[in-house]
This record gives structure tokens, C-alpha cells and sequence, in this order.
């Protein structure tokens, strides 16, 4: 058996759901400081016309090309959507997909100045082929990514720092999003919480490959997939709960956590506390998602934005997934707005009113 002290299913869904609507409810107008990878999600869609003949491939027929934010953007974009006030702080190239996601959040009414444009630095690209026969739901066929950038230069890290120094003073909470680009390092973070003025502020972490890196940095929790934690450690975890917990726990005390909230797919969520509580939150909505991608930072945003209302840790890690719950059923790189959440947990209300009846 493992330490923690596991709640049931049953037991995580004794969460007071009107506590949950007004912690929604109290999204608008936050501040929320981000730091991370901007990266610029593209989308090409096309039909399939033939197989060529110079080559066994398919040839796609060309229809459209979406550009969205992904990575660190798309946390931004998805706390924007949520009512928060979002002062992010990164890095993106003088190149087209840069200036795309610099109109993208102007367009939004976000505070773009923390984001600095710098010249012969690539912002990173992911670019998706989706395609399908006439008539039929398009599929993705092949991912290209394109830039893998060196830290940026010691002159770029001081403005870094400055900005992100600027922000934290008027920020209520700070969403770090690692997804390796190597624009914010461990000791970057530190160095900013250290010269803030006002008490050390919220901090969550998203990191793609170097989690555990930010040992002394002032994180306050974390969110993890399973396969993050797997890779980390070199271990399998599903469907083994104990060795989930385990990682868990490790984790947890090397970063010195309050809380670490594990993304689990269709097995929901697994929250572990400082307190030695575990709880298995089982997934909202359908177990079988239309789309994955971004879901993670749908999950970090509406968990960070709870927590900077004052939500208990476990409160945000249930609305965290209500909103990837929501967002996994859309297609593409998505988003959840507040009147969707407060919908969802509404809609549960309403259920559970009945069931009682």
C-alpha cells in the first residue's frame, strides 16, 4: 500500500461544487505573470487526392493553414479566455510566426511588453498535416517541429529578468511553462523571487524535461503528466498507482511542493498534498478525447488561475479537470472560457440535485 492517504472516487467527488462555481466566478480581473516557451501551433489541413506516383504517399490537396499559440502561448491564451489579466514574459523570433503570435495576443488586450522580439532567435514551430478522404473527419498524418534555440544571450536574460522582476510585483500568482526552449532557467526564476519585494508569490510549473531542475526555486506546485514522470525517473507507472505514488512523493520532496497534480489521461487526475493526502479524481466527461494537444496547459491555466483566487489545492486541482475535460473534446490547439466551466460544474450541480432527489 502506498503512504499517502488515498480518497476513493467517491471521496473526490464529495468536493463542494458551488465552492467550485464561485472560485470560477472569481476569475476575472486576476493578474497572473507567465514565463515560459511561446510556440506557434500550425495546423495545415487537406484532403487526400491520390497516391503519387513518384513515391508510396499520399498526396494532399491543400485547404487551409491555421496558426495558433501552443507551449507557454497557449497557457497564456487559455488563462486570457478564462478572464485573467495575463503579463506574460518570453522571448519569440523576428521571423513570421513571432510576429503572428505578438498580433495574435494584441488582439486579445494582452499586455505584450514582457515579450521581446529578438533577432536571428527561431520561435519554435510545430506544424501538424492534418488530411482525410472527401466527406470524412481529417486526421493528423504528420507533425514537423522546426527550431531548437541555445539559451539566449546574457543581455537578453538581464531584460528577462527585469521584465519579469516588473510583473511579479503586480501579479497575484506566476505559471512558469517550460517546454525546453531554453529561455528561462532554473536560476532566472530564482533570481526574480528573490528580488521580490512584496511575500513570495504562488508559483505552478509545467516542465516538459527538466522538472526536478528547479529544486530551491520557489515552486509551489507542479503538473505532470504520467509519461513526464516516467521519463523523469525511468520507471513505468500504469497502471501501478503505487509506483505513481512513489514518483509522486519524490518529486514532491525534492521541489518541496505543496501540492503536485498528475494528468493521467483517461484515468483522470491524481492529486498528492505536503499534508500526505492522495486523491484519484476520476476524468470529467467522456473517457475517449478528440484531441490531446494543449491539454496540459488548459489544465495548468485553470489550476493556477483557482489557486490565485484562494482555492484549496484541491478545489483548483477539480476545476483544472472540468476544464481539460472540456477541452479534450474540442479539435486542435483549444481553449476554455469561464462561461463554459461555470456550465460544466453547473451542469454537475444539477445531476448531483437530481440523483439526491
Amino acid at each position: 500500500m502506498s503512504k499517502g492517504k488515498q480518497d476513493t472516487g467517491e471521496a473526490a467527488g464529495s468536493v463542494d461544487l458551488a465552492a467550485l462555481a464561485d472560485v470560477v466566478e472569481r476569475f476575472r480581473g486576476k493578474k497572473i505573470a507567465l514565463c515560459g516557451d511561446f510556440i506557434a501551433d500550425e495546423f495545415q489541413f487537406g484532403e487526400i487526392s491520390r497516391v503519387s506516383r513518384e513515391a508510396p504517399v499520399l498526396i494532399l490537396q491543400h485547404r487551409e493553414t491555421q496558426l495558433l499559440p501552443g507551449g507557454g502561448a497557449n497557457a497564456a491564451n487559455n488563462l486570457a479566455d478564462l478572464g485573467a489579466g495575463v503579463l506574460p514574459v518570453t522571448v519569440v523570433g523576428d521571423d513570421a510566426a513571432g510576429n503572428a503570435l505578438l498580433e495574435y495576443f494584441r488582439g486579445k488586450r494582452c499586455d505584450v511588453s514582457g515579450i521581446l522580439r529578438l533577432r536571428g532567435w527561431t520561435t519554435p514551430v510545430k506544424t501538424r498535416f492534418l488530411a482525410g478522404w472527401p466527406h470524412t473527419r481529417r486526421q493528423q498524418v504528420l507533425r514537423v517541429d522546426r527550431a531548437r534555440n541555445d539559451a539566449p544571450p546574457e543581455a537578453v536574460r538581464r531584460q528577462l529578468l527585469r521584465k519579469l522582476r516588473e510583473r511579479l510585483e503586480a501579479a497575484d500568482v506566476l505559471l512558469v511553462s517550460d517546454y525546453g526552449s531554453g529561455i528561462f532557467s532554473p536560476l532566472l526564476l530564482r533570481d526574480a523571487l528573490r528580488a521580490r519585494r512584496r511575500k513570495p508569490p504562488l508559483v505552478t510549473l509545467d516542465s516538459r524535461y527538466a522538472l526536478t531542475s528547479f529544486t530551491s526555486s520557489g515552486i509551489t506546485a507542479a503538473t505532470p503528466n504520467e509519461p513526464e514522470l516516467e521519463s523523469l525517473y525511468g520507471e513505468r507507472i500504469v497502471p501501478d498507482t503505487e509506483t505513481l505514488e512513489r514518483l509522486a512523493r519524490a518529486t514532491m520532496d525534492t521541489l518541496k511542493l505543496q501540492s503536485l497534480l498528475v494528468t493521467r489521461g483517461k484515468d483522470g487526475m491524481a492529486l498528492f498534498e505536503r499534508s500526505g493526502r492522495t486523491t484519484m479524481i476520476p476524468v470529467h466527461g467522456s473517457r475517449l478525447a478528440v484531441d490531446v494537444t494543449g491539454a496540459g496547459d488548459t489544465v495548468i491555466a485553470a489550476f493556477t488561475l483557482a489557486l490565485a483566487c484562494g482555492a484549496k489545492h484541491l478545489e483548483a486541482a477539480h476545476i483544472s479537470n472540468f476544464a481539460g475535460g472540456i477541452v479534450v473534446m474540442k479539435h486542435g490547439t483549444a481553449t476554455v472560457n469561464a462561461a463554459e466551466l461555470l456550465g460544466a460544474i453547473r451542469s454537475e450541480i444539477t445531476g448531483a440535485g437530481a440523483a439526491d432527489s
